[in-house]
């Protein structure tokens, strides 16, 4: 049933994309604006994404103020950015000054520094005050998002000196669910719900039903910490303060939902071996889809450039046991395997330790992260034993059937328990080291881990073919055969 529903609302709002797509070729925009006044803001917005920037741009001008404002809050920063740039100064000035100022200030992050500035310039006072406050916080901080925009009361009120008060500034604040209780030099001392307001007495005072155990940030608290702080303690909004314990903001939840979208994209793109943009001027999608070659490539070969480093050092150990090789060719059809599941393993490892330490799992304190290592470490092992029990026995019936070397799964096996085990503990020292180091750990672990697991799986590899097959390599085929019964 809610699959059917689905499809229907699908189905509808591809109707009213064709209809409005039909009205921008007939140019009948009368007619177009009749059908977006009959459209609800989420139906506008849905059908937005799926039209181009000169339609997008012909929809808002079409709309009434509220509803484009409305359905611009609502766009992502890039698609913000690129319909400003098709409106006139006075219309982009009109969006800017009717944002959030925490939308605001992430809008202008997006824009070329003298634009922002020149745009933060004409902002009324107030709005540009507000908008100050933020630029003035160090990007990715509780202090550069949050938005002024919250209601405060003093202990000495009542709870119907209170509501009254929320009446007056409801409409102008970003939220009136949580409310927070100050001091006259604006420290913050409790926080009450608008529940516990409305329930209470009139007569109660707020110091008498406030709660002074008050989750809290700092300004300079990273962004995705306080991110998880709302999640962690499932808060509408949680309060910044500053080096003095004054509240100077509050981040909501919805801006925590966009902040975690934010890092989880960031995240991926790191992990794909995807280098960080530090412009803030562009963002990384915009850029890897639209942008020129050269802006592509600063973006994907450095960390492809580590990697192609170590294949080198592989293909180099490789050729120093270029005579085992050619001696025993079955040796050979055993690398990729060794190579590619180490691979595995140390990539798993990596992606438990980075959302571990995204999701507050993994404590990286020394003395904490070596508990986590360790566990770590013996689960690499008991894989490791697994499957190199498994891969050996297939690696001996088959040397021992098609060219009489059965210890040649001795060899695969050890070597490839050696592997996972290493891949194992790697994929959790790097990052960890990485992090410590204040350097991207989801975007430098995986061509360092590869390296290093390809190149101690490789010798440890060849250094048992070498120690359970030596007499064979050296030509001692009696010596082999007291190994190997299968070599008589």
């Amino acid at each position: 049933m809610d699959e059917e529903i689905l499809q229907d609302a699908n189905a509808e709002l591809d109707t009213v994309k064709d209809d409005i797509l039909k009205l921008i070729a007939d140019k009948d925009l009368k007619a177009l604006k009749a059908l977006l006044q009959d459209k609800g803001d989420i139906e506008i917005l849905f059908v937005t994404h799926a039209l181009d920037r000169k339609q997008q741009a012909i929809v808002f001008r079409l709309l009434n103020k509220d509803s484009a404002l409305s359905v611009f809050e609502q766009l992502d920063t890039a698609l913000q950015k690129e319909l400003l740039e098709s409106f006139s100064d006075e219309e982009t000035l009109e969006f800017i000054e009717e944002l959030d100022p925490d939308d605001r200030v992430a809008l202008l992050d997006e824009m070329p520094a003298n634009i922002a500035k020149r745009l933060i310039s004409r902002l009324s006072a107030e709005e540009r005050a507000h908008t100050n406050v933020l630029m003035g916080y160090e990007a990715e901080t509780a202090g550069h998002i949050m938005t002024p925009k919250f209601i405060s009361l003093r202990r000495s009120m009542t709870a119907d000196d209170a509501l009254k008060k929320i009446r007056v500034q409801a409409e102008d604040k970003e939220t009136i669910y949580t409310l927070y209780v100050t001091d006259e030099q604006k420290k913050l001392e409790g926080v009450v719900t608008l529940r516990k307001v409305l329930i209470a007495d009139p007569s109660a005072r707020i110091d008498d039903i406030m709660t002074d155990k008050v989750v809290k940030v700092s300004t300079g608290t990273d962004q995705e910490k306080a991110a998880k702080t709302l999640k962690e303690f499932d808060l509408l909004a949680v309060p910044v303060v500053d080096r003095e314990d004054r509240i100077v903001g509050i981040i909501t939840v919805d801006d925590a939902m966009d902040i975690m979208e934010f890092e989880a994209t960031e995240d991926i793109y790191n992990q794909a071996g995807l280098a960080n943009i530090t412009s803030k001027e562009t963002n990384r999608s915009e850029v890897l889809v639209r942008g020129s070659l050269w802006a592509v490539w600063k973006v994907r070969l450095p960390f492809l450039l580590i990697a192609l480093v170590g294949g080198i050092i592989a293909a180099v150990v490789i050729g120093g046991f270029e005579e085992v090789l050619d001696e025993i060719i079955l040796v050979a059809f055993f690398i990729p395997l060794i190579m590619d599941l180490g691979g595995s393993v140390g990539t798993q490892s990596t992606t438990l330790f980075v959302r571990g330490v995204a999701l507050g799992h993994i404590d990286t304190t020394p003395k904490r992260f070596l508990k986590h290592l360790g566990r770590e470490t013996l689960i690499g092992l008991s894989i490791g034993v697994v499957v190199g029990i498994v891969t050996g026995l297939i690696a001996g019936f088959w040397g021992g059937f098609t060219e009489g070397i059965p210890l040649l799964g001795l060899a695969v096996g050890l070597a490839l328990m050696a592997t996972v085990t290493v891949a194992s503990v790697i994929g959790f020292v790097v990052p960890f080291v990485l992090l410590k180091l204040k350097l991207d750990q989801a975007a430098g672990s995986a061509p360092i881990i590869t390296t290093i697991k390809d190149v101690t799986g490789l010798v440890t590899y060849f250094l048992l073919v070498s120690l359970f097959l030596g007499a064979l390599l050296n030509g001692d085929y009696g010596s082999a055969c007291a190994c190997s019964p299968c070599l008589c």
